[in-house]
């Protein structure tokens, strides 16, 4: 299967369902579970469970992408920017505020996904119809 297109439709569901996964686990994660990953949250609940509910909504974001992944990538460069983005806050977060391994590693992981859509859009935009 060398279809661009399907890579593209496929790569941006698997960030889809990481953003929804992600989401519910913010909202519904026993606040002292989200202690284990080296964060004292306790008072933060709220900020915590907005978190979540902000992923829910990126997941939507996505999917419009798979369904207007024909008529405008919009949706999709939308998906890179909030990718870079997210990679530029925790990242920045992780040097300059608190070194909590879990927060490093969710920039890499958003550093990954954008730089997979940037390389599966290209790809796309780059086949012949």
């Amino acid at each position: 299967m060398n279809n661009p297109r399907s890579h593209l439709i496929i790569f941006l569901w698997l960030v889809a369902i990481h953003s929804f996964l992600v989401g519910l686990g913010m909202i519904f994660m026993p606040i002292s579970f989200v202690n284990y990953f080296g964060f004292a949250v306790e008072q933060w609940h709220f900020f915590l469970v907005q978190g979540g509910v902000f992923h829910l909504v990126m997941c939507v974001a996505y999917l419009f992408g798979v369904q207007q992944i024909d008529h405008s990538q919009v949706f999709i460069k939308f998906a890179i920017i909030a990718k870079f983005t997210a990679t530029f806050f925790l990242i920045a977060y992780f040097v300059f505020i608190a070194q909590i391994p879990l927060i490093l590693l969710s920039g890499i992981g958003d550093c990954l996904m954008g730089l997979g859509l940037i390389i599966l859009l290209n790809r796309f935009q780059n086949t012949p119809n």
